[in-house]
């Protein structure tokens, strides 16, 4: 059990995702969105959200995931949803087991995935086409 006034610090593991997907599964390509339903996820249970892994069939014993869990700065992992965590993990039943052997949780939010219109997808592809441009998105 958390003393009082601890928060609950997450990792929000999200998909890095080529942009020739973006017509296929937008949502799969949006990292932004991705990270923004795991942080809406973390902040409606009063936890916050520490760092995003932008990953791609990451092995599951990678220590990029298992650095700030040994350093004692994670309490758990969460991923916008099981389609997300089978992109950006190699193996996720290896990775659950890890999650379990060193006692961090894994959730997925499960919240409503945003509906891409043509508007939506041509600002993700104008925001991950032009990232040296100074474009930031919006």
């Amino acid at each position: 059990m958390r003393g009082a006034g601890h928060v609950v610090r997450a990792v929000a593991i999200t998909s890095l995702t080529p942009l020739q997907e973006l017509e296929a599964d937008p949502f799969l390509v949006d990292a932004r969105s991705q990270h923004a339903m795991c942080a809406r996820w973390a902040a409606q249970r009063g936890y916050v959200v520490t760092r995003q892994l932008l990953v791609h069939a990451l092995r599951p014993d990678h220590r990029l995931l298992w650095t700030d869990v040994d350093a004692g700065l994670v309490d758990l992992f969460v991923a916008p949803c099981e389609r997300v965590l089978r992109t950006a993990l190699s193996s996720v039943d290896a990775f659950v087991r890890e999650c379990a052997r060193r006692g961090v949780r894994l959730e997925t939010a499960g919240l409503a995935e945003p509906c891409y219109d043509a508007r939506m997808k041509a600002c993700v592809h104008r925001r991950l086409s032009m990232p040296t441009a100074g474009y930031d998105g919006r």
